[in-house]
């Protein structure tokens, strides 16, 4: 076979091969590279676009990052989109064809996609609306951590441990999720404090409400407060109730809390029990009974 012979068997392949038809549109290999080209320079474009709006644009506008995200990813798809546009148009691909292609890719998702198209949905919804945006402090399921990233799947979470959680966008909407960040970020934290019985009570709580006011990471306003809140089996049970900042720092704040009042509590001889059962014997003859009962069993 001479060169010729090649380069013709390679340029009808390439031009003129037909692997399918949509709607007497014959598609060929050249067909389908340049529609993969115009949506790989839809991609490249995308970038760059994105690129120049954050520098030129939104951080000049000091707008919140989880909008910033929103605005950045919906730019994102709409040049996706029209970069698949522009691809098919190249190759003469009607748009009947293309509503088709649509309503096979619907029939796909009715047997056999559900969840895919829930958490597609869900991922727009959660877009548009932003009950969760980038940047929050959630918890999920006992998941606790800052959502790093949403895409139209799937939402990446980072907890406190640099462990990467994936959850499902439809998991975000369906369950039960707890938002430390939505709207007024600073949050109220309850820390349950035992004292013994006999203890001053005045005392104990001067101690608590003096953690918590000497602690820089606490806000003067709201005050710290304390709240008696029963007499329990073993203990005086009183709850600390002082307002931070923003939720990222609750567990620090907390054992900054618990170890100032445990040495407080140590200054003054404020002690904290230990759970503790009282036994009452009414008679020999029931201890007795007792332990033969102990050491039959």
């Amino acid at each position: 076979m001479d060169a010729k012979t090649l380069w013709d068997n390679v340029n009808y392949y390439f031009k003129d091969f037909v692997l399918f038809k949509i709607q007497d549109v014959g598609i060929t290999i050249s067909h389908l590279v340049v529609a993969a080209f115009a949506i790989l320079l839809s991609l490249v474009a995308s970038r760059f676009i994105r690129l120049a709006l954050r520098k030129q644009v939104l951080d000049k506008m000091h707008i919140d990052k989880g909008l910033e995200y929103a605005l950045l990813r919906f730019i994102h798809y709409i040049i996706l989109i029209i970069g698949v546009y522009i691809g098919l148009k190249t190759i003469n691909i009607p748009l009947g064809a293309i509503v088709g292609l649509f309503a096979v890719i619907g029939v796909g998702i009715g047997f056999g996609l559900q969840n895919l198209a829930s958490n597609f949905i869900s991922g727009v919804i959660l877009l548009l609306e932003r009950p969760v945006k980038v940047g929050d402090r959630l918890e999920v399921n006992d998941v606790w951590g800052d959502v790093k990233r949403i895409n139209l799947r799937t939402t990446l979470i980072e907890t406190p441990d640099n462990i990467a959680i994936i959850v499902p966008n439809s998991k975000l909407l369906e369950n039960e999720v707890t938002n430390f960040s939505y709207g007024d970020p600073k949050i109220r934290l309850r820390i349950p404090v035992g004292i013994a019985y006999g203890s001053d009570c005045e005392k104990a709580s001067e101690i608590m409400i003096q953690a918590a006011t000497e602690n820089n990471r606490v806000l003067k306003n709201p005050a710290p407060k304390t709240w008696f809140r029963e007499f329990g089996d073993s203990s005086l049970n009183f709850m600390l109730l002082c307002w931070i900042p923003n939720a990222v720092e609750k567990f620090d704040v907390i054992s900054e809390l618990n170890h100032a009042i445990d040495k407080g509590f140590r200054e003054n001889g404020i002690e904290i029990p230990f759970p503790q059962r009282d036994l009452h014997l009414r008679s020999a003859e029931a201890t007795v009974r007792f332990l033969r009962e102990t050491e039959r069993g």
